[in-house]
């Protein structure tokens, strides 16, 4: 990420500051702006990678202004950051268009990490964004992007629509909470209707397809209150491994906000 320009856009001048700062720290170039009039202004004649946006930008809203950019068919990679971090507020962000939503004050290591998963994504074709993906391993099992299948000793298990949507979401962002909000929106139309609850039902079938032990997941673990999270193998191989030089409980290992659905 060391050429990455970010435009940083945020009314408050300390947290805007301190935001540029930290992304400068880590290689990052950064254009910081107050108001979203302004990032307008700025898209046509210098183009960043990623768009750090407060969402309640006095004015011109960030919301409102995400949603102009995706409505000129601006596809830049946008993330919101909203002080009101509740379930409504963060759908509303992704129906106008962002492609990820943080709560206010964020985690400034995980605001960097999702911008490095959004920026990976980015990279690749728009309307195949998961195609051009290497198979995965989980476990025993190798899950091949292209085919849209489950591959275990030579046998192949297509997963549905919204399982493949789901999965490849995970496994793009191996190591990152990844929202129920922003899963539901890359498996789902809009115009479904469906609350997030139906991820954790896709959640639950991935579970028994790829888990050993479904009850006590290793590679999709649950974020309380927030989503899921892909560990990869080695990843949920260490962790094992550490749980069993401790001798301690099966399940002791997982954090309290990471659970089983």
């Amino acid at each position: 990420m060391s050429t990455c320009h970010v435009h940083l856009v945020d009314a408050d001048r300390a947290s805007r500051d301190a935001l540029a700062r930290y992304f400068e720290t880590h290689g990052l170039t950064v254009t910081a702006m107050e108001s979203a009039a302004e990032l307008l202004r700025r898209m046509h004649r210098q183009r960043p990678d990623v768009v750090v946006m407060d969402a309640a930008l006095p004015g011109l809203s960030g919301l409102q202004a995400c949603r102009q950019l995706r409505g000129e068919g601006d596809r830049v990679p946008l993330i919101l950051l909203t002080e009101r971090n509740e379930e409504i507020d963060r759908v509303l962000a992704l129906e106008m268009g962002a492609d990820d939503v943080l709560g206010k004050p964020c985690a400034l290591r995980e605001l960097l990490a999702r911008m490095q998963a959004l920026l990976r994504r980015a990279n690749v074709a728009p309307g195949q964004p998961m195609l051009a993906m290497a198979p995965v391993d989980i476990g025993a099992l190798r899950f091949d992007i292209a085919s849209r299948s489950l591959l275990r000793d030579g046998r192949i298990h297509v997963l549905s629509t919204v399982e493949y949507a789901v999965l490849a979401e995970l496994v793009a962002n191996p190591g990152i909470a990844v929202s129920r909000e922003r899963l539901l929106a890359a498996s789902h139309g809009r115009s479904d209707g469906l609350l997030p609850r139906a991820i954790d039902v896709a959640v639950m079938r991935l579970r028994k397809r790829v888990e050993p032990e479904p009850a006590q997941p290793r590679f999709l673990q649950t974020i309380r209150g927030h989503g899921y999270m892909f560990v990869p193998a080695a990843a949920a191989g260490a962790a094992d491994a550490q749980r069993s030089r401790r001798s301690t409980p099966a399940g002791a290992f997982a954090s309290p906000s990471m659970n089983s659905v």
